[in-house]
């Protein structure tokens, strides 16, 4: 029985759509700059020093204004005016050292998130592979921690620096006059509550945009892949995929004007306000001259607008950090739904190794199931594969072979009885030791973008040009490799596209005959191959299987004949077991399906059994 088809999503695994409180997020959020707090606390400290230099430029200017000059006073004049030099150059010395230590400490966290989320996704189960979409994973490290990036390497520092500015120069303001001071910060709370509002407004946008630029690019992974091109233009379809994405586009584009667009007024009002502060303080202090009031000189008045002038900038890039900070919240949380996924499989705490594997492999009354609402995939199988020996799974499509298979290397784990190798439970083994232990050579051969050497050399990263031409001739790939013009240099193209089904197969046999496990898995290795083709590919794998232990999972008998086992599979249970002539004597489901050729007509239950 195969689990019905589904969209899969990080709510899925993850408890549903419900996302954690604000608070827990920007505490979660702060914890990843926590290993460089040292560097922080730097900035920290030259962000302090540049707001105490700078507010000292307005109380020199009104001591210019004040006394040096209607005093005839030369000296302090010169000696003023190099202070307001000194502390520009100071300024400029400390910003430029901070945006060094921020953007620094900002793109060690941006790696810090996309190798977490990288490996996070390299240790999670096939299921979710099957189930989500390459592009939006693609999307996910590509576009959302992208994203991020001018909030992770400016925002704190950027906070941390208007903060501090804000406060020196507001403390400053009160120094000079108090009575203007307060009459500037009466609409402070306004702004504070327009800013939270415009931030709210453009993090539910940012969601709805994220999730559309995941399907664009899924979209495009999809469509532009050499298997996509294939499909398009045999099928006539190019006109109607340009068209597909040409309105995912046009979804983009009215989501990324919103995005800009949201609260762009209410912002500008703000700044509209700010900017016309100094015109009201110069009619307070005028209006307050002209009716008696007390008396503002007019070197305390210049330098309080200065000041005023001063605190403009950092208080409305600190807003709009606020706002930047809120939208930033709506990719953080995509991030952080990969990063809460529940690993299935895991490495035990204190994992068995086992330095030689001898390759005996034991199917102790295993059971297993995609899911607990739907059927049994494989109930009570019991098997037994002696070192060295040889066990055929044949079977009906769906009857569960392949995902026999893939509970020896633990693409799954069963969930009921035990898969042991040389009697220790799988679960119980170390990574590295199951991955030297477990070879698969399966239908789909999958080949990256590089050369033969590149892509033989990825079971061994260490390997000799001769063990890589050693292992080529015994998957009997050698000769038409050496007759390219490049050779072993010669590029694949993406997915093995310049190279046969055959050659591929070859190619992918070589390559596990250079990793050299002791236990072998053959998930339909020849089943999409032409006779002859098939025969070639055969030949390799009767080399690659020599003295191996080796599961052959079958659709075409004639290819396990000799195998020391067969199992007939059906329905997820074992039907029958035996030699190939006790299976044929005994004229039961191996007979039928030998007479029938039924198998020989069907196509195979591996991933696209699993995937559904």
């Amino acid at each position: 029985m195969k689990p019905e088809p589904s969209t899969w999503t990080p709510q899925d695994r993850a408890g549903g759509p419900g996302q954690p409180e604000p608070p827990a997020q920007l505490r979660r959020i702060f914890g990843l700059f926590r290993p460089y707090r040292g560097r922080l606390a730097v900035v920290g400290l030259l962000v302090g020093a540049s707001s105490l230099v700078s507010v000292a430029s307005p109380f020199m200017l009104r001591a210019i204004l004040d006394t040096a000059i209607p005093q005839g006073r030369t000296g302090l004049l010169t000696l003023l005016a190099l202070g307001m030099i000194v502390t520009a150059v100071v300024n400029s010395v400390f910003s430029v050292l901070q945006t060094l230590i921020s953007t620094t400490v900002g793109q060690r966290v941006m790696h810090d998130l996309r190798t977490a989320v990288y490996g996070q996704l390299q240790r999670m189960p096939l299921a979710f592979f099957t189930r989500t979409r390459t592009g939006e994973v693609q999307s996910r490290i590509a576009n959302d921690i992208g994203g991020m990036q001018a909030t992770v390497t400016s925002t704190a520092t950027s906070l941390v620096s208007n903060l501090t500015s804000v406060i020196a120069t507001v403390v400053a303001m009160i120094a000079l006059d108090w009575r203007l001071t307060i009459v500037s910060m009466l609409l402070l709370p306004v702004f504070v509550w327009i800013s939270r509002r415009v931030g709210r407004e453009r993090k539910k946008i940012t969601t709805h945009r994220q999730r559309q630029m995941a399907t664009m690019a899924a979209t495009v992974t999809e469509s532009l892949s050499v298997s996509g091109i294939l499909l398009g233009r045999t099928m006539g379809r190019a006109d109607s995929l340009t068209k597909t994405f040409a309105d995912e586009s046009e979804r983009l584009v009215d989501l990324e004007i919103r995005s800009n667009m949201a609260g762009r007024w209410r912002m500008s009002t703000i700044g509209i306000v700010m900017a016309a502060m100094p015109a009201v303080i110069y009619w307070v202090a005028g209006m307050a001259l002209h009716s008696q009031g007390p008396a503002v000189s007019i070197g305390t008045l210049v330098a309080f607008v200065s000041l005023q002038q001063g605190l403009f900038r950092p208080a409305v890039s600190l807003l709009a950090t606020g706002v930047q900070m809120q939208t930033s919240l709506a990719l953080f949380q995509r991030i952080f739904e990969y990063l809460d996924l529940p690993v299935d499989i895991t490495e035990p705490d204190e994992p068995v190794t086992i330095d030689r594997v001898a390759g005996e492999v034991r199917f102790a009354d295993v059971d297993f199931a995609y899911d607990d609402k739907g059927a049994p995939t494989l109930t009570g199988i019991d098997l037994t594969v002696p070192a060295g020996g040889s066990l055929a799974v044949v079977g009906p499509t769906g009857s569960g072979k392949s995902t026999l298979s893939y509970l020896v290397p633990r693409l799954y784990d069963v969930t009921g009885g035990r898969v042991e190798l040389d009697g220790v439970d799988v679960r119980d083994l170390d990574f590295d030791t199951l991955a030297r232990a477990v070879g698969v050579v399966s239908q789909e051969t999958y080949l990256f973008h590089a050369s033969v050497a590149e892509n033989l050399r990825f079971a061994k990263p260490e390997a000799t040009a001769e063990e890589i031409e050693t292992a080529a001739r015994a998957a009997q790939i050698h000769d038409h490799i050496a007759s390219l013009p490049d050779g072993y240099d010669t590029l694949v193209g993406e997915r093995g596209y310049r190279f046969s089904g055959g050659e591929k197969q070859r190619l992918a046999i070589a390559r596990t005959i250079l990793r050299d496990p002791p236990v072998l898995i053959l998930d339909e290795a020849t089943s999409a191959l032409d006779t002859r083709t098939e025969h070639a590919v055969q030949q390799a794998i009767d080399a690659l299987s020599a003295g191996r232990t080796t599961i052959t999972i079958a659709h075409r008998l004639s290819t396990v004949r000799d195998a020391d086992q067969i199992v007939v599979l059906d329905a997820g249970r074992i039907a029958e077991r035996g030699t190939h002539d006790e299976l044929v004597a005994r004229n039961g489901r191996y007979a039928d399906l030998l007479r029938r050729g039924e198998s020989a007509d069907r196509p195979s239950d591996g991933l696209a059994a699993v995937s559904s």
